[in-house]
C-alpha cells in the first residue's frame, strides 16, 4: 500500500485529496466542505457511520436527506434517495481506492454509484487506509472477499458470500461482474471513477485508520 502515490495519483485525476490521522478529523474536514444550508445526503456506509458523520448532519444547520430516519414508509424513503441525486453534497466512503487514482464502487439498489457519478455538486469521499489496493484487480478481490461478504452479512442478505465469506465466482476465476445468482445479490453494478472533468467536484478523505469494510 502507497499512500504517496495514491494521493499523487488521485490528484493528477482531478479529485482534491486530503490525508487525515484520525476519523475525528475526517469528520472535522468533511463538514467543514458542508455550506451551511447545505442539501446534504449519503449511501449506507459504515464509515461514515465510524466517524460519527450521518449524526454531526443531523445535529448540524443543513437540509438532511436522511432515508434511515425512523418513521419513514418505503415510498418516503425512496423519494429521499431520488432527491440525494440533485443534492448539493452527497458523502461516501469507497468499496476500493487504486494506487492509480481510481475509485472503485459495486452497489445494489445503485442510488449510491448513481449520485457518485453524477448529479451532487460535490461528492465527498471519507476511507480507511484498509481500502486502498495496487490496481483495479485487487479491487475487484477486495470487493469479493471482503467488502461485499460483510455487507451482506451486516445487511442479512441471503447470498452465498454472506455464509461463505467469499463471492463464489472465485472459485471459477470469475471476473468482475460475475457472481451469484441471489435475489439478495448487492453486487449489481459495478463502477470505476477515473480522470474527472469538473475539477474538484470529487474530493476524497483518507484516513491514517481501518474503517468500514
Amino acid at each position: 500500500m502507497n499512500i504517496i502515490k495514491t494521493v499523487e495519483n488521485l490528484k493528477k485525476n482531478n479529485m482534491e485529496t486530503f490525508v487525515v490521522k484520525t476519523r475525528e478529523e475526517a469528520k472535522a474536514l468533511a463538514l467543514s466542505m458542508i455550506p451551511e444550508g447545505a442539501v446534504c445526503a449519503h449511501g449506507g456506509s459504515v464509515t461514515l457511520k465510524e466517524c460519527g458523520i450521518p449524526e454531526a448532519l443531523t445535529e448540524g444547520n443543513y437540509t438532511y436527506l436522511d432515508r434511515s430516519a425512523p418513521g419513514l414508509t418505503d415510498a418516503e424513503r425512496e423519494e429521499m434517495m431520488l432527491r440525494a441525486q440533485c443534492c448539493d453534497v452527497y458523502l461516501s466512503s469507497s468499496n476500493a481506492i487504486t494506487e492509480d487514482g481510481e475509485l472503485y464502487n459495486v452497489d445494489g439498489n445503485s442510488n449510491r454509484v448513481s449520485a457518485l457519478l453524477y448529479g451532487p455538486k460535490t461528492v465527498i469521499f471519507v476511507a480507511g487506509i484498509n481500502k486502498i489496493v495496487k490496481d483495479l484487480d485487487e479491487a475487484v478481490v477486495r470487493v469479493k472477499t471482503i467488502a461485499a461478504p460483510l455487507n451482506c452479512k451486516r445487511l442479512n442478505c441471503d447470498t452465498p458470500c454472506a455464509k461463505t465469506g467469499k463471492c463464489i465466482s472465485l472459485v471459477n476465476g470469475g471476473n468482475m461482474p460475475k457472481g451469484c445468482n441471489s435475489d439478495g445479490r448487492i453486487c449489481v453494478n459495478f463502477t470505476v471513477m477515473a480522470r474527472q472533468r469538473k475539477k474538484d467536484r470529487v474530493k476524497v478523505i483518507l484516513v491514517e485508520e481501518e474503517l468500514g469494510y
